[in-house]
């Protein structure tokens, strides 16, 4: 649990001394490792030989279901898309939350504890999240409730306040770095620019890492933003017509163009912070010494609203078309000049 390790240690603690609560959320941005510390925790509540108290052993017969999320004792609940299919973004519904507290109400049927999986709980719609909060205030015995969520305050209060609460935060980008190197024998140069790209989120890292095909969607998501800043409004509502279709589309974009965004405002304000984009750092700089930096954060805060927007029922292609209209016109080549 690279970077986690007072968390783990926490959990091995809790099983260790048969202080388990009935209920932990495990928070922080995506791709930080609130699922597979959760994971961790339910092998090690019933991992059959575990090596020390509290501690899974990785090989035995639960330990292995439970990493492939396939455990008969573990019920995993997420945001599903209109066809049913699990999809970040989608939404978690009132009736998967009636199915698991049916099955909850079971004994396990081949563990110690029947473990619920939750993720990305801030998916939940409010009925589903007042559905569950029963469940919380009346916890079924020989079971525990796990959830990962972006944040707490993202769900009711109500339910983060019943339950034990881990919150996890990025590694110093170069920490991740080193660890690139030496537990997954990156090149240093790939090491240093997942890194910085992932904000020091190791699951993230390595999900680019193994999946080129983001990286050079990433890569294209950058140029048509610095493309677009040269173009006039018709070309825009161009871009937003033909890319913002649907709403997914504009959910993956939108971090990326914010995390360029706020490199440009570090920049524009001489911080020592890293940036996230290493590799479009002379973009950055230009645009930085042309760009007032109150309006680049500007910029900033309109896309983070963005982002918060997405979850509501706001129609994605006039949310896109909106931002692009905000975006100051600076030709490539006066940029690049």
């Amino acid at each position: 649990m690279l970077g986690h390790e007072w968390a783990a240690q926490l959990l091995a603690t809790h099983i260790a001394r048969r202080e388990t609560r009935h209920a932990y959320l495990f928070t922080g941005p995506p791709g930080v490792g609130r699922r597979s510390l959760a994971l961790r925790f339910a092998q090690a509540l019933n991992c059959i030989h575990p090596p020390a108290p509290g501690l899974p052993c990785g090989a035995c017969r639960p330990c292995a279901q439970i990493e492939k999320m396939q455990q008969s004792d573990l019920a995993v609940v997420q945001a599903l898309d209109e066809d049913g299919i699990p999809k970040e973004g989608g939404s978690l519904k009132i009736d998967q939350i009636r199915d698991l507290q049916r099955g909850l109400s079971l004994s396990p049927y081949e563990s110690k504890l029947r473990v619920a999986l939750l993720l990305r709980f801030e998916e939940a719609n409010a009925n589903a999240q007042n559905a569950f909060l029963k469940t919380l205030e009346e916890p079924p015995e020989k079971a525990i409730l796990l959830l990962t969520a972006s944040a707490s305050e993202n769900l009711l209060p109500t339910i983060s306040s019943r339950c034990e609460v881990l919150r996890l935060r990025p590694l110093p980008v170069a920490e991740l770095e080193a660890a690139l190197q030496s537990r997954w024998s990156l090149e240093p140069g790939e090491a240093r620019r997942l890194a910085h790209l992932s904000g020091g989120r190791a699951g993230y890292a390595l999900r680019l890492h193994n999946d080129p095909t983001e990286l050079q969607r990433r890569q294209e998501w950058l140029e048509d933003l610095q493309r677009l800043l040269g173009q006039n409004r018709r070309e825009r509502f161009s871009y937003a017509e033909h890319e913002f279709k649907e709403r997914e589309a504009l959910r993956r974009v939108l971090p990326v163009w914010l995390s360029f965004w706020r490199d440009v405002l570090l920049t524009a304000c001489g911080s020592s912070a890293p940036l996230t984009n290493l590799d479009q750092a002379e973009g950055i700089s230009r645009l930085a010494e042309r760009m007032d930096a109150g309006i680049v954060r500007q910029r900033v805060s309109d896309l983070e609203q963005a982002v918060g927007r997405l979850d509501a029922n706001v129609n994605a292609r006039l949310l896109g078309e909106v931002l692009l209209l905000d975006w100051p016109r600076i030709s490539i080549a006066d940029s690049q000049a």
